[in-house]
């Protein structure tokens, strides 16, 4: 018996956690917003040494936060408590321009705020608008247009 708990202690880390929670609650455990991925995540999964996170989506797509936000459909980044660095995938519409969104952070989580790296400014965006996953169109949908 013993044995065999020490087997699944040894496996459990490498195993998807998205067989084992969701990325809301993955999230929320680290400090951060549960929905700051959208409604059409199909799974996930973390490197619990590296804290390599790989989001999958069903498919590319849009949503808002403030702003219009496009996901391809896997998106990485560097998971560390309250804050997401060196995300790939995720672009955020500033001033008509299509900017990458490198890094997601909480610093202060009584401040109420989200802070989003892209690059040329960090942009501070309400939390409640993270309380839940965004809804997300694939390209082409004119719900979340202007």
């Amino acid at each position: 018996m013993s044995l065999f708990l020490l087997l699944a202690l040894l496996i459990l880390p490498f195993i998807s956690p998205s067989s084992q929670s969701s990325i809301r609650n993955l999230l929320e455990a680290r400090g951060l917003p549960g929905g700051l991925f959208p409604d059409n995540v199909e799974s996930y999964s973390l490197d619990v040494k590296t804290g390599e996170l790989e989001v999958q989506l069903q498919n590319p797509c849009f949503a808002r936060f403030e702003n219009r936000v496009y996901f391809d459909s896997v998106i990485k980044a560097n998971l560390s408590y309250g804050g997401l660095v060196g995300l790939q995938g995720l672009t955020q519409e500033e001033l008509f321009l299509w900017l990458p969104v490198k890094g997601i952070a909480v610093n202060d989580s009584s401040s109420g705020l989200v802070l989003f790296d892209i690059g040329v400014a960090h942009k501070q965006i309400s939390r409640s608008l993270f309380e839940d996953p965004p809804v997300c169109y694939p390209p082409g949908k004119s719900k979340c247009v202007a």
